[in-house]
């Protein structure tokens, strides 16, 4: 399968189980990811990361991006399980 049987490149979005799942959100968890491994993030950047990963969660789990690939990094593992059990900040 290519990329555009998955999404056409006239679309930006596909709803999976009722998730809605945007085009770069593997490619945004993978820069957040980076950035949440890394031992020199500030407090502040590390924060945005978490929010912006913990967003991704329910688009990566409808896409079943955690049953085909697992974490190595025992600190970013740790990360996103403290992440999906904390509570979800609702738009003001």
């Amino acid at each position: 399968m290519k990329p555009e049987q998955v999404l056409p490149d006239d679309q930006d979005k596909l709803t999976i189980a009722d998730v809605t799942v945007r085009k770069g959100t593997v490619g945004a968890f993978l820069h957040n990811a980076r950035l949440l491994m890394k031992n020199d993030l500030s407090k502040k950047a590390r924060r945005q990361a978490e929010k912006d990963t913990q967003e991704l969660l329910p688009a990566l789990d409808a896409l079943g991006f955690f049953e085909v690939l697992g974490i190595r990094d025992e600190i970013l593992s740790a990360c996103i399980n403290r992440l999906r059990q904390a509570p979800t900040e609702k738009p003001a």
